[in-house]
């Protein structure tokens, strides 16, 4: 009897280590797998020119990581220096995150972007799994830095900037959408994601959740939804309002017109919930009342500014894809002068997709 229950404690321990073996085989072989890839994919990606730099680089750039700029949930950006005049902004990914799909999707996204209006990808790192990404450096932060600095006289340049930038926003989306070879949905508008340079010039940036498809497929597919809470489109969230498309972009581009005309409202000036301060439905009952934003208003004209704004948001944020304009039509209500038509209500009960008569 004890010899059979050693055999059987034996036997037992025997496939508990084989199991295990097999589990740090079948990572590691994963692991392989992955870094085999990642090297297909950089020496394909070679003639598209981005510098290809070393881990031992990336700590010389930024100075063993001295300055750091932000953090986001893949990874730390720092600022670097590539020479005395030439200042970049690296972001480091974190290792744990995925397994490099992010990495490849923005190197891989970022070959095909040439535009006045989309971050300039100057160079990365693959070094074994240490990875990073190199841009250039934008002395003015985020569009979110831009929002928040209403109250500060000296650091706000005023609403004919916030138009300058929110129609640079404009055509950088409609170039991903229009302009290249192939289809570059974002599926991360967000105010984090624009950064300005030394001018104001508006860049769109973090290309990690991008997805490349043919300027003739209408729908794509989606199997989680993607992006950051309060950008993201009803329907990556339910088919039920629609097909996940291009004109998911423009409903956050919408929510980030939006949160320029909310974010830069004068609190206290009409209401006691500062809570309302990024609420679009709140936008919406103004304009339809006729009342005008309360906004900080630095020079005449700037009263329009917010409401044309405000109005191009709101059409873009309508729950069905379909009732929304494609970005060219965005960029042409941002140019044109004269008044807009309002939208239908985008918080009133919807019905079937495609509802909204009137057009933009």
């Amino acid at each position: 009897l004890h010899k059979f229950a050693g055999a059987s404690l034996g036997s037992f321990v025997l496939v508990l280590l084989v199991a295990a073996l097999y589990r740090v085989y079948n990572s590691d072989r994963k692991e392989k797998e992955n870094q085999l890839k990642l090297e297909v994919f950089l020496e394909d990606y070679r003639a598209l020119k981005p510098s290809r730099y070393s881990y031992a680089d990336i700590k010389r750039i930024t100075n063993q990581f001295k300055e750091k700029l932000g953090q986001g949930a893949y990874g730390t950006v720092f600022k670097g220096k590539l020479s005395a005049e030439c200042f970049v902004a690296v972001k480091v990914l974190n290792s744990t995150k995925g397994n490099g799909e992010e990495f490849v999707n923005e190197v891989g996204t970022m070959g095909h972007i040439h535009h006045v209006n989309v971050v300039r990808l100057v160079g990365f790192c693959a070094d074994g799994f240490r990875r990073a990404l190199i841009y250039d450096f934008l002395p003015n932060g985020s569009l979110q830095d831009f929002i928040s600095s209403v109250d500060n006289n000296n650091s706000f340049p005023g609403w004919g900037k916030l138009q300058d930038i929110s129609l640079g926003i404009a055509k950088g989306i409609e170039y991903l959408h229009e302009g290249c070879n192939r289809r570059i949905l974002h599926f991360d508008i967000k105010p984090h994601n624009v950064l300005l340079d030394h001018n104001f010039n508006a860049k769109i940036s973090d290309f990690g959740l991008a997805k490349l498809c043919s300027k003739d497929q209408s729908i794509v597919s989606m199997t989680t939804a993607r992006g950051t809470m309060g950008y993201i489109a009803p329907e990556l969230f339910s088919r039920n309002f629609g097909n996940v498309s291009y004109k998911s972009d423009v409903y956050s581009y919408g929510m980030v017109l939006l949160e320029i005309v909310g974010g830069t409202k004068n609190i206290g000036s009409t209401t006691e919930n500062t809570n309302e301060v990024y609420c679009p439905e709140w936008i919406y009952n103004l304009l339809e009342e006729k009342d005008d934003l309360p906004i900080n208003v630095w020079e005449e004209g700037d009263t329009k500014i917010a409401k044309r704004l405000a109005i191009v948001g709101l059409w873009c944020i309508q729950w069905h894809p379909a009732d929304r304009p494609s970005m060219q039509r965005v960029v042409q209500m941002l140019e044109e002068g004269g008044n807009l038509t309002m939208p239908q209500n985008p918080f009133a009960s919807q019905g079937p997709a495609g509802t909204n008569t009137s057009t933009p």
